[in-house]
């Protein structure tokens, strides 16, 4: 039985940098990911979020008139949400209030499919929940008489709370087996003395339907869907010279990634750190490509993979015009990357063949010195 199509209203501000039409346009592609049909926005320019509501009082006002005359299930907001502005704004239109953490949280629970995906993802949601519950127990101590008594909440929240913990020590303790596991095969691959390439780029960027084609592995799962990959999945590759190599495909970038994401899947993201070559895949239909680079990069930083030897592979050139490719192309050159233009899923792969061989010819050891 299919589920209901929920309806939301975004809420945001703009604060004049040009950024936000595509920020908004982003968050509305991940809610059709979770059958989330925004019916309506309300923006409010100003330098920064309101404290306690994050928008002002008649935005406010509007946002509550909005959902009282519509079928409106949720309020969305594109920015983080402190837990005083969610209990705030839930509070003031009586719906269910996400922001945009939440949004990507909830679409990483959709698309875990192994143990450790799953471990990570709930790792996540309780780091995420745990201040939001803090807030929330603050207001409902608040509810209680005077000097001396407990909120009639308070006791109910402090159980919850300790089951939070509980439960982020439990999780913790699991991932940390199977990180030992995840390292023993790494070593392994390490120690193969084949040469390790690893994707990355945005999410559905291309990355899996490249892995399976040059693997020539049909069981590589592949789906035209947001964080299709939440795993790594290594496959060994055979370039026409005969020479092998290890290919890597691991969880897909987004602007904004939780920190709590990024934290619960750090392992997972710092597979790339233990690489000779990254392979970052661009979807050269993005009418913001260059942003995502910028993304793509900023996150190598975060997981500690800025300083590898990488290509840029701008994807998805078979539907588009040769003059807009070359222009991207000249573009991300000169951004001081070194860039090839291919279409992972039809066309030739020759060229990127042939830099491969190139690239990892004599270099399975010496390119992971010190890491």
């Amino acid at each position: 039985m299919q589920s209901r199509i929920r309806r939301s209203i975004i809420v945001s501000i703009d604060r004049g940098d040009g950024s936000d039409e595509r920020l908004l346009s982003e968050l509305g592609l991940l809610l059709e990911n979770l059958d989330v049909h925004v019916v309506d926005q309300v923006i409010q320019r100003r330098r920064a979020p309101d404290p306690g509501t994050l928008i002002g009082k008649g935005k406010v006002s509007l946002l509550r008139d909005l959902c009282e005359g519509s079928d409106v299930d949720l309020i969305v907001s594109d920015i983080p949400l402190s837990p005083r502005q969610r209990g705030a704004l839930r509070a003031l239109t009586g719906r269910e209030v996400w922001d945009r953490p939440l949004v990507i949280m909830k679409i990483f629970e959709e698309r875990a499919r192994t143990s450790e995906a799953k471990l990570q993802v709930e790792l996540a949601r309780c780091r995420y929940e745990l201040p939001h519950l803090r807030g929330l127990g603050h207001q409902m101590s608040r509810l209680g008489g005077g000097i001396g008594t407990r909120g009639p909440g308070e006791t109910e929240f402090e159980i919850h709370r300790r089951k939070l913990e509980r439960r982020i020590r439990d999780i913790d303790r699991k991932l940390a087996q199977l990180e030992k596991r995840r390292s023993e095969l790494r070593k392994k691959r390490l120690n193969s003395g084949i040469p390790v390439v690893s994707l990355v780029g945005y999410t559905n960027s291309g990355k899996s339907t490249l892995l399976r084609r040059m693997s020539k592995d049909d069981a590589v799962y592949v789906a035209d869907a947001l964080f299709a990959t939440l795993d790594t999945a290594v496959r060994s590759v055979s370039l026409p010279d005969g020479s092998p190599f290890l290919m890597v495909d691991t969880v897909g970038f987004i602007r904004d990634l939780p920190p709590s994401l990024i934290s619960a899947f750090r392992t997972t993201l710092e597979e790339t750190v233990f690489a000779d070559l990254l392979m970052v895949l661009l979807d050269g239909t993005d009418p913001q490509v260059m942003e995502t680079l910028d993304v793509v990069r900023s996150t190598l930083i975060d997981v500690g993979g800025a300083e590898i030897p990488r290509v840029v592979l701008l994807n998805k050139t078979d539907v588009m015009e040769h003059e807009a490719v070359k222009n991207l192309q000249t573009r991300i050159k000169g951004e001081g990357e070194r860039v090839l233009a291919i279409s992972a899923e039809k066309g030739s792969l020759f060229e990127l063949e042939s830099f491969l061989i190139q690239e990892l010819s004599g270099k399975a050891l010496d390119g992971r010195k010190g890491r």
